[in-house]
């Protein structure tokens, strides 16, 4: 039996969506080379996670390496942490009371709007 710890954390997001992909896609490359995994939701066993499709379709969501499950702007946030300078900074501002408020009302917005974004399709409509 395998009692090992992930050693980084697990990003889940939509591969339906070309916006969430792209951002995915982002936060691994040289700009922000954060420290996680992403893996589309559509090819993980969210069962391990107590996580469904609905929930995942809705929401990025971040699987911390102690099994914590962060959704939305706090997802952003440990990957920000995850990153490279500045954004680690950026992910705990992000953290902070009213800040955070605001996050989520952003995360929200764009959620809600992302077939309408670069990249976005009919598809990422919710």
């Amino acid at each position: 039996m395998d009692n090992s710890r992930p050693l980084k954390a697990l990003m889940l997001y939509d591969a339906d969506c070309g916006f969430c992909t792209t951002s995915a896609l982002a936060s691994q490359g040289k700009w922000f080379r954060s420290r996680v995994d992403a893996v589309p939701f559509q090819r993980a066993d969210l069962v391990v996670h107590n996580l469904t499709v609905d929930k995942c379709a809705e929401s990025l969501h971040v699987v911390d390496i102690d099994g914590g499950v962060h959704v939305g702007s706090d997802a952003i946030a440990v990957v920000l942490r995850e990153s490279r300078l500045p954004w680690p900074v950026v992910g705990a501002v992000m953290r902070l009371p009213g800040v955070r408020w605001g996050a989520q009302k952003a995360y929200a917005a764009v959620a809600k709007n992302r077939h309408k974004l670069p990249g976005g399709t009919a598809q990422c409509q919710l």
